[in-house]
């Protein structure tokens, strides 16, 4: 059992680098979404592999509800679905690969050139109830308060942009043209 599970484990590692890798890889801001969303799921199984259990839970809850986020700010404010739209993901390679191995190199280094501190007093006897306080302790009100306002703030973002979809612009055929616009400049032109 202890062999499965440690395969398990670095499989999923490995999917977390490899989703991690495609979100420069493929060709579309949705997809960069749903790949960066696995990684951090993976990660987040990772976690919990490790018995820690609400950090695990934590962090797939919190990623999953961010890329998702992301991806309904995308459809609200690019007016397309942005999974059809090809566009690169990196700008400028060279610099980008250059910064990317600077700060792996820098941040590697640190790990092995820093005096790391000396461990202070004992650990309490249930760390993840600890740490869970720690995070969200005196923050749990405000992220109560906060949430339901986001939410409706997202649907109604939703609601305004999507009034006129590409079926009320185009007809049944959306290769018709030009596209009923309202206002021109938009798709139809």
């Amino acid at each position: 059992m202890t062999v499965l599970l440690d395969i398990a484990f670095w499989a999923l590692g490995l999917v977390a680098v490899l989703a991690g890798a495609a979100v420069f890889y493929v060709d579309s801001m949705a997809r960069a979404t749903y790949a960066l969303a696995l990684s951090f799921i993976a990660v987040g199984l990772q976690v919990l592999f490790l018995q820690q259990n609400y950090v695990g839970v934590v962090t797939i809850l919190m990623m999953v509800m961010e890329m998702a986020i992301m991806a309904v700010y995308m459809v609200m404010f690019m007016g397309m679905n942005p999974a059809l739209m090809p566009m690169s993901m990196v700008h400028d390679h060279r610099a980008a690969l250059g910064v990317a191995a600077a700060t792996f190199l820098g941040l590697a280094a640190g790990i092995l050139v820093v005096d790391w501190p000396e461990r202070r007093g004992s650990p309490p006897p249930d760390v993840t109830v600890a740490l869970g306080e720690a995070l969200m302790g005196e923050k749990m009100l405000v992220m109560a308060v906060i949430s339901p306002v986001m939410v409706a703030t997202i649907v109604a973002g939703v609601v305004l942009a999507a009034h006129r979809t590409r079926y009320d612009r185009f007809g049944d055929n959306l290769k018709r043209r030009p596209a009923d616009d309202p206002q021109a400049g938009g798709v139809g032109r």
